[in-house]
């Protein structure tokens, strides 16, 4: 089919349009900026860049706005002081990652509250909890790491997709994927769970095995899912597919469809990822949440064909063999949270100390890096707060929060 381009404004601009050249209005020339528009999210960015024309083809103009090639950034030399947050310190950005944890979860509460009810979805608070998420990741990674490290068991629908959001986000960074994408996955990741708030209490809570028609009404959480997310409209194809795929894996035994591992993208590979290792994490008020590093032996296991291995590999140098807010105990019978990775020697982070399980008490808090020879300590084992008797999260707030 032949080009017909057309010059449009702005305001003319639609899902589902391919772009051809975009107007700076600094310079007045045509930058080459090819693809579709496939999320309102995109039309906002190219509002706040000053955009006023864009030429487009007409020929290719799709009726479904959930296209798969989304558009180039516009103006790249903009988009790096636009969106690149400046590195601040760990502790700096604590503070703000905490009030942004409860918020969002504040957040995941509405929207399963409204499903429930069959309400409109608030996108816009949704989207501005995902972005303000990306941006924490991007400010300082370990910040919000370690806030998904502190679980409340009977909240599990709730932080476990916010921990996903988190997680994507971080794996998405260490990949080097564009920042405008990540934001996409990171909605995606939050939305990914909310098909289970249609399946019955009575299954969802289940401690023991399924039977088979539970486990038939458990898998269709994805379909129910990606039919309330279908319902809007700037939801992009990217953050449906993560929904849609969270659950298919490379060797072909997913659910709900079985996608064979050619028809799956890097972000489907990435979410089944993330998914399964906060799912095998996890405190449930049926089962406490295995270590960080059990899970990464299963999810590399020869006998787990379901995940993809190079990307496994990637995952667990993303987080470390000891994930920021991992509480372990050292040598000395010392108790601390892993406060930042030390990617030269990653069996040696750091770690901040605060009990002392030989002497059952609390110590002042140090922050101490294993790779100094001076503190002639290492970890012994990942821990349970219950095991000690230890309020985790008072620890926490003393340790990282009130400073």
């Amino acid at each position: 089919m032949a080009e017909k381009l057309t010059k449009i404004t702005l305001p003319q601009l639609k899902l589902g349009m391919y772009v051809v050249s975009i107007v700076n209005p600094k310079k007045n020339i045509n930058i080459k900026s090819e693809g579709y528009i496939s999320s309102q999210s995109t039309i906002e960015k190219l509002k706040k860049s000053g955009i006023k024309h864009l030429t487009i083809d007409t020929s290719k103009t799709k009726t479904n706005a959930n296209s798969t090639t989304p558009l180039v950034p516009a103006i790249k030399a903009q988009k790096t002081a636009q969106l690149q947050a400046k590195k601040v310190s760990f502790s700096a950005e604590m503070n703000k990652a905490k009030v942004l944890y409860d918020d969002a979860k504040i957040i995941q509460k509405k929207l399963l509250h409204d499903i429930s009810k069959d309400k409109q979805l608030d996108m816009e608070s949704i989207n501005n909890t995902t972005n303000a998420i990306v941006e924490s990741v991007f400010r300082n990674e370990d910040a919000l790491a370690c806030l998904s490290r502190l679980r409340v068991k009977d909240e599990y629908l709730i932080e476990h997709s916010l921990n996903v959001a988190i997680l994507m986000s971080i794996f998405a960074k260490h990949l080097k994927i564009e920042k405008s994408i990540i934001e996409q996955l990171a909605l995606g990741a939050f939305l990914h769970d909310i098909g289970k708030i249609k399946v019955p209490n009575s299954i969802l809570h289940k401690p023991g095995k399924f039977t088979d028609d539970e486990y038939q009404q458990m898998k269709k959480h994805v379909e129910y899912g990606v039919e309330i997310i279908s319902q809007e409209t700037d939801i992009s194809a990217i953050s449906l597919a993560v929904v849609k795929l969270h659950h298919e894996r490379v060797d072909g035994n997913g659910y709900p469809n079985k996608v064979p591992a050619e028809e799956l993208s890097p972000y489907a590979r990435m979410i089944a990822i993330v998914d399964s290792y906060d799912a095998m994490t996890a405190n449930r008020v049926y089962k406490k949440g295995m270590a960080p590093i059990k899970a990464f032996k299963i999810l590399r296991s020869e006998d787990n064909t379901g995940y993809d291995k190079e990307l496994v590999e990637q995952f667990i140098q993303c987080l470390g063999i000891y994930p920021v807010g991992t509480l372990v105990k050292l040598a000395s019978g010392k108790l601390g949270l892993i406060s930042a990775l030390n990617n030269n020697k990653p069996l040696n982070p750091f770690v901040k100390v605060f009990y002392n399980a030989r002497l059952n008490q609390a110590i002042p808090i140090e922050e101490v890096d294993l790779s100094v020879s001076k503190y002639q300590d290492q970890i012994e084992s990942c821990v349970r707060p219950e095991d000690f008797n230890l309020n985790l999260l008072g620890f926490f707030k003393m340790a990282f929060i009130n400073q």
